[in-house]
């Protein structure tokens, strides 16, 4: 029960990152790029007081943990994040972001010579048309520009992801890239600085994406997945796309029409017969 517990808190921190974000450009007058800042300063805040609380005494090696490439890869895919909500829905946002992390994901192991039999490669390739339908020119089609962004975000995230799974103390890694990555988002906004805008009730919707559903819900999702299988672990994430779907019908009265649905349906079931369908899993 603990484990279920803890690990659909950590769903549903994923997803409110979708929905915090979106509240926040779409409700308030904060600017995309004071977003990722606050809510990349705001995770690392909390990552470092969660180790240091751990370990009770400051951990000062963490400025040495993690890497400036992965860092890199962190700041891209919290940047197209937020830029690409501008535009995006909660829903679309959130299900081009999954569907591209493990398309790329998936990609990268093909690439690899990792052997997928053909149920899977079905899968891959139904997903990937669903994607593309999802893009396809027409009057429900979401804005090009944010879903580019938040593709460029996915790979980005999908890189990240790649690069941490070898990772011995993940915590520490990633609160060594979330400090990284500030100096990366000092420059954004001093890039953007004209077109920057604070605003009290964004700011708090930042510090609440990074703080808790980035910081805390990555903090869980570690401390569950040593108990889970692999597979469970990527087929569990499914959800998040449908919980952020439906958060943004309920917190934003958005509306989930046909296209969404039928390229959802696609999306995470191709995925799904990739995930459930590995043979080498643990």
């Amino acid at each position: 029960m603990r484990l279920i517990v803890l690990t659909s808190i950590a769903m549903l921190a994923f997803a409110a990152n979708s929905v915090l974000c979106r509240l926040a450009l779409k409700e308030t007058s904060i600017d995309a790029a004071s977003f990722t800042s606050v809510r990349i300063l705001s995770g690392a805040i909390v990552l470092w007081l969660l180790i240091t609380y751990q370990n009770r005494s400051i951990d000062r090696s963490i400025l040495s943990k993690g890497s400036w490439l992965s860092a890199l890869a962190l700041f891209i895919y919290a940047a197209g994040f937020s830029f690409s909500y501008i535009s995006l829905s909660t829903g679309t946002g959130a299900l081009l972001l999954f569907g591209t992390v493990q398309i790329s994901m998936i990609g990268y192991g093909i690439y690899r010579g990792e052997n997928y039999n053909l149920t899977q490669k079905l899968g891959s390739l139904v997903a990937s048309i669903g994607l593309v339908a999802l893009l396809l020119p027409g009057i429900s089609a979401p804005p090009l520009v944010g879903s580019l962004l938040m593709i460029l975000a996915g790979i980005a995230w999908g890189i990240y992801s790649l690069r941490g799974k070898g990772s011995v103390n993940p915590s520490a890694d990633t609160a060594g890239n979330f400090l990284r990555a500030i100096p990366l988002c000092i420059l954004l906004s001093a890039v953007t600085l004209s077109d920057a805008s604070l605003d009290i009730t964004g700011f708090y919707y930042a510090l609440l994406s990074g703080g808790f559903a980035s910081g805390l819900g990555y903090a869980i999702w570690y401390a569950v997945l040593p108990a889970i299988k692999s597979t469970t672990a990527a087929t569990v994430q499914l959800s998040v796309p449908v919980i952020a779907a439906f958060a943004g019908v309920i917190f934003l009265t958005e509306t989930l029409d046909l296209r969404l649905t039928l390229a959802a349906i696609a999306i995470l079931g191709g995925i799904f017969l990739v995930l459930t369908n590995n043979k080498k899993a643990e």
